[in-house]
């Protein structure tokens, strides 16, 4: 998560050593997937979770440890410890978990931020309004890199969740041309001739050939029935258009607050995520 990753990084910067614990491979059901990861920092805190229960316990144990024994030696090879969750560890999922412990230290800061990024999926949200604002708090609880963008730099608030890279660009379409491939996006500005501008903008570099995992706007069936219409006036074939999700969120959620709109938009953003792992692997 977002806020984990930071605060992982904050324990480094200020000089605090602390073990690392990855699931490096499962085999079967287990609490938490390949990649995820809890840190165990030098003054007992405790950062992001492998689930509970007691494989969690014993790897917390086996990474004090490790900190214990730094005392006396600086010096610890990453080592991977294989953990059957059966009835000798007092958990049923009946599969295997091999957990890596590697020991870091604040000259791995730099290193281990590109290492925790580099299997996160990417959203570019444009649009700092109440139903971005709510997104935004939704998303920074969960593993994702995520860009805010507005043009108007005066509308981000003062204080903005750990992880969450916030950019004014005027014009704001100009912003599209340096996402980094398979983003997600997501389109709410407070302008419909912003909105527009994006979507086009979308287009254009999908025609050269890159990919995103999915554009989203928010709006109603009439308002994508009007942008349809001035997009294939511009040129834009409707199979182009047909990469645009307009309405967003999971049919069946009903309610208009901003809150609501947040999960239910951030609930179909992780299942285009999904879909786009199961279509790779």
């Amino acid at each position: 998560m977002a806020r984990h990753r930071q605060s992982l990084f904050d324990a480094l910067s200020q000089g605090h050593h602390a073990v690392l614990v990855s699931v490096q491979q499962v085999q079967g059901s287990a609490p938490r997937d390949e990649g995820a990861w809890m840190a165990v920092i030098d003054d007992s805190r405790l950062i992001n979770t492998l689930g509970g229960g007691q494989l969690e316990y014993q790897a917390i144990e086996e990474a004090q440890s490790i900190l214990s024994l730094l005392q006396s030696s600086k010096h610890f090879q990453p080592t991977t410890k294989r953990y059957p969750l059966g009835p000798s560890l007092g958990q049923c999922c009946g599969g295997v978990v091999h957990l890596t412990y590697s020991v870091i230290a604040p000259s791995d800061l730099a290193q281990l931020q590109i290492q925790l990024a580099q299997a996160e999926p990417e959203l570019a949200l444009f649009g700092a309004g109440h139903v971005g604002k709510a997104l935004v708090e939704v998303m920074s609880q969960l593993p994702w890199q995520v860009t805010w963008i507005d043009s108007r730099d005066h509308i981000f608030p003062a204080s903005v969740p750990q992880g969450v890279k916030v950019e004014h660009s005027e014009p704001v379409a100009f912003a599209v041309d340096h996402l980094p491939e398979h983003t997600h996006v997501l389109i709410m500005s407070f302008s419909h001739a912003e909105d527009l501008d994006i979507v086009a903008r979308c287009l254009l570099r999908s025609r050269s050939g890159f990919q995103f995992s999915s554009i989203g706007l928010i709006g109603s069936e009439t308002k994508w029935a009007t942008f349809q219409h001035r997009l294939l006036e511009r040129g834009f074939t409707q199979e182009e258009l047909n990469q645009v999700r307009c309405p967003i969120g999971l049919p069946g959620i009903e309610g208009k607050e901003p809150e609501v709109i947040a999960v239910s938009v951030v609930a179909q953003l992780l299942m285009d995520e999904s879909r786009a792992l199961g279509a790779v692997a």
